[in-house]
């Protein structure tokens, strides 16, 4: 299931790409064709791995304006994957890096999140059926990426690799 978002002028979240498809590295379900003009201070993850980390880094850094100036290297746990987050607000947002999602965050169990992982995560927990008055236990997701893979749920556990001041 692919959640849409509407207003008034265009669509968000329109439909998935599948970078597995097209030959690239990591087998996750990308969100393309985002609205930026709706991308005011939004959480972006950025996968990678630890060879092209310090190249995505710079090109972060020198593309946009970071906002709270840090960025977090987190490392997926068992693969040899990483994901940088970062926020930033849509007056520096042009174009989205390759290989990146938007996430959400719950700050007491550090869990990042797509829309559509949340809403199979519901929909999983609660007989199949999605309810957005349904309460997570965030504490069963801490330290982890909840995202969809081929529609399906995947969560990736995490810890900090680094954290850049900048």
């Amino acid at each position: 299931m692919i959640t849409t978002l509407d207003n008034r002028d265009s669509s968000v979240l329109e439909g998935i790409f599948d970078i597995y498809e097209q030959g690239h590295r990591f087998n996750y379900d990308f969100e393309m064709n985002l609205d930026t003009k709706m991308l005011n201070n939004k959480l972006f993850c950025t996968f990678t791995d630890l060879e092209g980390l310090e190249d995505l880094i710079q090109n972060i850094q020198s593309r946009y304006s970071i906002i709270y100036n840090k960025l977090f290297v987190l490392e997926i746990v068992g693969k040899d994957e990483y994901v940088v987050t970062y926020n930033v607000d849509q007056t520096n947002v042009n174009t989205i890096p390759d290989n990146t999602i938007l996430v959400h965050r719950k700050k007491e169990s550090n869990t990042l999140y797509t829309i559509n992982a949340l809403n199979e995560l519901i929909k999983k927990l609660n007989g199949g059926v999605v309810d957005t008055r349904y309460k997570v236990d965030w504490q069963h997701y801490r330290n982890c990426v909840l995202l969809t893979q081929h529609n399906e749920l995947n969560q990736l556990n995490t810890k900090i690799y680094k954290i850049i001041n900048l």
